[in-house]
């Protein structure tokens, strides 16, 4: 079977058309007149892998669309058929389970929980650069997850908000959280500092915590931590692309990520410590959601992801939905 035609450039609704740019994101499905079995696909991903990643670059985003995948052990193959290093998953909030190899569930937090815009793992120095999404169970309804070029929000800030960003720029942001010693399956980032630093050793969690740039300390009778984060970069200059992008997880901290040990609006500041203005950053949700592409899942879909350039989030969904993750260096 001819491995270029396995990857045919198509279009569907949602996709979003920016002038003198390619639509975003590429989605890419096999011939029509084509059934391509699954070594097929995966033989295809690694006879053409430069052109893929040099997709990837131009567009921020990749849907694979229309390929035999029915299963988190046959989207594992196709993680390792791309050949990116593995990302451990040490430090984030959010409640996964390993499903097979380097394959986890999405994150586990309740359908009724919208999650916000964000770049995963932004709050430490060194992030995943490619996520990869499979969608095993369709959602009832609901459930997508929108995409967003970080460019475009960070432009749109610069000028709706220019002082504010200026500050941002110059201060950074600091982050604080209090976890609890258990995962709280309630919460979107309801990890327990267990789980978050893989270890029941307090003297490790702290080693981990530092490998990360994160401050550790325990709080009440020890059952509770404090972690601490920055003051880090909230803007970064994207050297590939020769722009900036808006690099920081400040609206989904401040505007959804609370639970009953945390104050959404107190656990991120800037870099300096003053509060950030809510109506600034509510305004930076609302040109995310206006900036963003939300395709409905499909069996079968896998969605690759730059983090550098693109952030991601979760739409409240009906059940059942099952999508797996993977996360690459």
């Amino acid at each position: 079977m001819a491995k270029a035609n396995l990857f045919q450039e198509i279009q569907i609704p949602n996709q979003k058309r920016l002038p003198n740019s390619p639509p975003f994101p590429s989605v890419l499905a096999p011939d029509s007149t084509l059934m391509p079995s699954l070594s097929d696909f995966i033989s295809a991903i690694e006879s053409q892998k430069p052109r893929l990643e040099s997709l990837l670059h131009e567009t921020g985003a990749i849907l694979f669309r229309g390929f035999p995948l029915s299963t988190a052990s046959q989207f594992n193959q196709v993680v390792e058929a791309f050949g990116f290093p593995d990302y451990p998953y040490v430090g984030g909030g959010a409640s996964r389970t390993k499903v097979v190899g380097r394959v986890f569930t999405a994150n586990e937090s309740p359908p009724d929980q919208k999650i916000p815009f964000h770049h995963e793992m932004a709050h430490v120095p060194e992030f995943p650069t490619k996520l990869m999404f499979f969608c095993e169970v369709e959602p009832r309804s609901g459930g997508e997850t929108p995409i967003v070029l970080s460019h475009m929000v960070y432009e749109r800030m610069k000028e709706k908000y220019p002082e504010f960003v200026d500050k941002l720029e110059e201060e950074g942001l600091l982050s604080n959280r209090i976890l609890a010693e258990e995962d709280d399956p309630s919460s979107a980032i309801g990890r327990g500092w267990k789980s978050i630093f893989s270890t029941n050793d307090k003297h490790v969690a702290h080693e981990r915590a530092a490998k990360l740039g994160m401050k550790l300390e325990w709080i009440d009778d020890g059952s509770l931590a404090r972690t601490t984060v920055g003051p880090m970069p909230a803007i970064k200059y994207d050297k590939s692309r020769d722009r900036k992008v808006w690099f920081n997880g400040m609206v989904p901290s401040y505007t959804a990520f609370g639970d009953e040990r945390n104050d959404p609006t107190k656990t991120i500041a800037f870099g300096n410590g003053d509060p950030l203005p809510g109506d600034v950053v509510y305004g930076c949700l609302r040109i995310m959601e206006e900036e963003s592409v939300a395709i409905p899942w499909q069996k079968g879909d896998i969605l690759l992801i730059d983090n550098s350039a693109v952030l991601h989030a979760r739409k409240l969904f009906t059940p059942p939905r099952r999508v797996l993750a993977a996360l690459c260096k």
